[in-house]
């Protein structure tokens, strides 16, 4: 498998590492001391715009989870958080994913027929990819097995490759809309344009002039070429948005996906938008059926810190023990909140797809563990995580960045008062499940 790899992946992995370590080390501060510039955010293209720092100047604040003047340990990625892939980025050769113990449990997953069709997504993909121009195409297509899937982040002003939606026409940005509306649920392309329009509306907050924080800074690349027999992926990418899509035959993966926004709730260009209730409710109701006694296994803490994700951007390798309490002896009626909490995320997948992945985590039902971090009313800002052989979910009330920290003079970061107005969310596929990873060494051990 052969296809574009600008310079070399070396070279090119040191180059982005130290040009994200200054983007982020330079970006919170900058966040902080952000004034309301009368200039509006624009979409059109400038020559740092795929650096993430317009102008000149870095950004990467809003979403970074760190306080001023902090660097995680080891590069961006360190905290777990979403900062990014960076000095101990994981190569697509060393992948292991998420573990208990840095040990794969084998025989989870196989090459299989679904009966659910992946045509409509390969055509639509297609679609996109012919209505680009060469230079575009190039830009965006790489290896089935390049490590750029693994070189994804959810903040702002990352470093980002492939083609940015904000550069392209109307024609061809609806083109790649109907690639996201065949491979996501109504209801999951609904939250990926909203949370594009909420990074919009915090750019406009923020005073505007911020290429990083608008509906257009979102990105497309393709791993392998579009096919409805031989491996293929997207990824869909942007501040509080990475989109994973894995496509074997019939066969789908959608993780990593990470989803969040700050704020959660505002109104842009007149339209309400109200993003993370229904998570946040699951997540109540099952906590809510739980016994007293129960709920002392589960929770672990009633205070939170304002960034306790674990398995953000840059983990992908990431050892987590399994904690709070098995759903072995659940009840029924609990089982069925906790299958309703999973599907409320792996519901962002197109529906055929959704069902089949919900198969998979209903054959691990009774190894799945629920824990819980923070305060229980409908208010709180609380963390808490689904964890079992082939689902991880994590829910994270964080601290504001920089939506509501004007009259505060600063942002809050992980030692700050984490709030509802700013979420972070994620899904995997432990043991080698994500970006299809395991489905690939299969169709490459039995087919090549």
């Amino acid at each position: 498998m052969h296809g574009h790899r600008p310079r070399t992946p070396e070279a090119d992995r040191s180059r982005r590492w130290f040009m994200n370590k200054a983007l982020l080390a330079g970006g919170v501060a900058a966040v902080a001391t952000m004034t309301g510039c009368s200039s509006d955010a624009s979409d059109t293209a400038t020559a740092s715009s795929t650096s993430g720092a317009p102008n000149g100047a870095p950004s990467g604040g809003p979403g970074g989870g760190m306080p001023t003047g902090a660097m995680p340990s080891g590069g961006p990625g360190g905290g777990g958080n979403g900062m990014g892939p960076g000095q101990s980025e994981v190569k697509y050769a060393d992948f292991k994913g998420v573990t208990t113990d840095g040990k794969i449990a084998d025989g989870l997953y196989s090459i299989h027929a679904t009966d659910v069709s992946t045509d409509g997504i390969v055509k639509a993909a297609q679609a996109f990819l012919d209505g680009l121009t060469a230079k575009e195409r190039k830009s965006c297509t790489f290896d089935v097995d390049d490590n750029e899937w693994l070189a994804w982040s959810n903040v702002d002003g990352y470093q980002r490759k492939g083609v940015r939606m904000g550069d392209i026409t109307a024609k061809k940005r609806d083109l790649g809309y109907a690639l996201l509306g065949a491979a996501l649920s109504a209801d999951g392309l609904t939250q990926t344009r909203n949370i594009m329009k909420l990074n919009a509306f915090l750019g406009d907050y923020s005073g505007g002039n911020r290429d990083t924080l608008t509906e257009g800074a979102y990105f497309f690349t393709f791993m392998g070429t579009p096919s409805t027999t031989k491996p293929w992926g997207f990824q869909y990418e942007g501040h509080h948005v990475a989109i994973n899509f894995f496509v074997l035959g019939d066969q789908v993966v959608m993780t990593p996906t990470f989803m969040g926004s700050e704020p959660t709730s505002a109104t842009y260009k007149g339209e309400k938008i109200t993003l993370f209730k229904t998570e946040t409710k699951a997540g109540l109701t099952l906590l809510r059926s739980l016994t007293a006694a129960q709920r002392a296994k589960v929770i672990s803490s009633t205070k939170k810190s304002g960034d306790d994700m674990k398995a953000g951007a840059g983990q992908d390798n990431a050892k987590l023990a399994y904690q709070g309490l098995v759903a072995k002896d659940f009840t029924s009626a609990q089982k069925q909140h906790l299958l309703d909490l999973v599907r409320v995320y792996v519901g962002n997948m197109n529906d055929g797809h959704a069902e089949v992945r919900m198969t998979e985590v209903e054959d691990h039902l009774d190894a799945t563990y629920f824990y819980w971090m923070g305060e229980t009313k409908d208010s709180s800002a609380f963390y808490y995580r689904v964890h079992s052989p082939v689902v991880l979910i994590e829910y994270d009330a964080q601290s504001p960045l920089a939506y509501g920290t004007k009259s505060s003079g600063g942002m809050g970061g992980p030692n700050g008062t984490p709030t509802q107005q700013h979420i972070h969310t994620i899904i995997r596929t432990p043991n080698g499940g994500d970006y299809g990873v395991d489905l690939l060494k299969l169709h490459l051990e039995n087919d090549h």
